[in-house]
């Protein structure tokens, strides 16, 4: 059984915050909020989110301060920096920081749900690589030590 996705909204405007997370929330996510950086961290450190959707400007920090942080304590997560104030120089510094998207607010629905959608089936499939990387590691490490304790045994007799 797939577990919920679950998102983080971090903006501080309350309308924003609202809307995104009731839509969200009729798709099936598991959708917390945050309308400071300082709360956003708080959340992301006590649970883990599969996605989280980042504004830029906040009111204790910039969204691009906030995305360094996060990405550094959850680099697994996908997260999406979104503006009000679009800028090249915005949208490159978001990229090169480990932002998985960029959005313009305002945001219209089927996009935010199509790149939402996107990058969590991104995260999955990468998840699933690195599971089957692993299993393929024990594997192969079984193998080897099964030789290594034949070629021990035969040496014994």
């Amino acid at each position: 059984m797939n577990k919920k996705k679950s998102i983080l909204v971090v903006d501080d405007d309350t309308a924003i915050l609202k809307y995104a997370t009731h839509i969200l929330q009729l798709e099936g996510y598991d959708v917390d909020a945050a309308e400071t950086g300082f709360e956003a961290i708080e959340k992301s450190n006590a649970h883990f989110y599969n996605l989280a959707l980042l504004d830029i400007k906040l009111p204790d920090m910039e969204g691009t301060e906030l995305l360094t942080k996060m990405h550094r304590t959850t680099p697994s997560m996908m997260k999406i920096m979104v503006t009000g104030f679009p800028s090249l120089d915005n949208a490159v510094e978001a990229l090169n920081m480990g932002a998985d998207a960029y959005l313009l607010k305002p945001v219209e629905l089927e996009e935010l749900l199509k790149v939402v959608k996107e990058k969590l089936k991104e995260q999955e499939e990468a998840e699933k690589m690195s599971e089957e990387r692993v299993a393929d590691w024990i594997k192969t490490r079984v193998q080897k030590l099964m030789a290594t304790n034949n070629a021990e045994l035969r040496g014994h007799r």
